[in-house]
């Protein structure tokens, strides 16, 4: 199987076998075209209002200006396009907003995948009235 995206010859990204500028360049819909199946459908069925306000968001912001703050947004749905590559975005986890600076290899995951919502657990010792044989464990 090979890649959707790979680094060229000069050392130049590309995705699909168009390069970063290229895609930058396309129009929404020529963009998915080149997109993941989900991804694609989710585009040509049409983004929502809060998607299309992140996207002119994303269009209005500038890579130096997004660094320092952020784009904040509940939207783990939205597809990486290229007009969104070195922007930072602050995607929410249910808890908190983390940080999400966007590289070429992202294009075509979801904002979503990069953001985790759940923590692993780190098991300690067992506490007081978890079985019946720490009671006789002596408190002091």
């Amino acid at each position: 199987m090979s890649s959707e995206y790979q680094i060229g010859h000069e050392g130049e990204f590309t995705y699909r076998g168009h390069t970063l500028d290229e895609l930058q360049e396309m129009e929404l819909d020529e963009v998915a075209e080149l997109l993941p199946a989900r991804q694609r459908r989710t585009i040509k069925r049409g983004l929502s209002v809060e998607q299309e306000k992140l996207l002119d968001e994303a269009r209005e912001a500038g890579e130096e200006e997004t660094a320092n703050n952020p784009i904040r947004t509940h939207l783990r749905d939205m597809p990486i396009l290229p007009r969104f590559v070195g922007l930072t975005f602050a995607v929410y986890n249910g808890q908190s907003f983390e940080r999400v600076e966007v590289e070429p290899e992202m294009i075509g995951h979801y904002l979503g995948e990069f953001q985790l919502t759940r923590t692993s657990v780190e098991h300690g010792q067992a506490g007081i009235g978890a079985t019946r044989s720490s009671k006789f464990v002596p408190l002091k």
